[in-house]
């Protein structure tokens, strides 16, 4: 079977499994990262069904990124993963998946098959949007470092409207069905802006992200003119573990907050 090989390998992440590992192991001690590398639990609760993930540079967002693999660690590895990330070069499909198994310097990371199997009225089987995307790309090694045998399902969006969203999340409730998944939503979020207008207009993003309200998450990336990038995966995410209108806000959602970032992981039962 033909294989998607690394695209951003040596330019968001290093190139060769020595510096991978060593890198993923400093984002874990850094200070703004957990502080300690942890071990998958074996009898973890698995409580936690979704969560957002940066996928800038691993030189800019590896210790936040790192904040979501330790939870995950203590939590206990899925059966798979879901990872949805923006396609930030607009090619092929609007909302595609791919039966490649993707490459890293760390291995073979294997798509579920049988998942992408039950998607394909939104969620079309088309490699293109995966060839150059990092979104999806930069999140592989970290799940590859912690367990040796990683499942996993690409789902890459260039449409990112709510409509899209709640249709792409309806697909993927389906076709998830029975199975222990934890779905990640890959995106960063203000770019380019000063410090504290990121600091002021993430937040108010965030603050919809943790009160699992899909639909406000649009309405204020739309209203403040957010460069979040995978607005779109996030709501999508929100609404596939169980959460497609406020009412559902009761659900918790715990956080840890580094000095300059944030990252956030989402308990919930389907």
């Amino acid at each position: 079977m033909t294989v998607r090989h690394p695209a951003v390998a040596g330019q968001f992440y290093p190139s060769t499994e020595m510096q991978v590992r060593a890198e993923i192991e400093a984002a874990f001690r850094s200070p703004l990262g957990p502080g300690e590398v942890p071990r998958v639990a074996r009898d973890g609760k698995r409580s936690i069904v979704g969560a957002v993930v940066p996928h800038a540079g691993w030189m800019y967002s590896g210790p936040v990124a790192a904040h979501v693999y330790a939870a995950l660690a203590r939590d206990g590895f899925p059966e798979t993963f879901i990872i949805i990330g923006p396609n930030h070069h607009g090619a092929g499909a609007p909302v595609a998946t791919t039966t490649m198994d993707f490459t890293t310097p760390l291995g073979a990371a294997t798509i579920d098959q049988e998942v992408v199997g039950r998607l394909g009225h939104i969620v079309v089987d088309d490699p293109t949007p995966h060839r150059f995307e990092h979104s999806i790309e930069v999140q592989i090694p970290f799940l590859q470092y912690l367990s040796e045998e990683v499942r996993f399902v690409p789902i890459s969006m260039s449409a990112q409207d709510p409509q899209t969203a709640a249709e792409t999340a309806a697909e993927i409730r389906d076709a998830v069905a029975g199975k222990d998944v934890v779905i990640l939503a890959s995106s960063d979020m203000s770019h380019y802006v000063p410090a504290e207008v990121a600091r002021r207009k993430d937040m108010a993003v965030i603050d919809k992200v943790l009160a699992l309200d899909a639909p406000a998450v649009y309405d204020e990336v739309s209203r403040l003119s957010v460069s979040m990038c995978g607005y779109g995966p996030v709501m999508t995410m929100i609404m596939a573990c169980g959460a497609p209108a406020p009412s559902c806000s009761s659900m918790s959602a715990p956080v840890t907050w580094p000095p300059c970032a944030r990252s956030s992981v989402m308990p919930a039962s389907w």
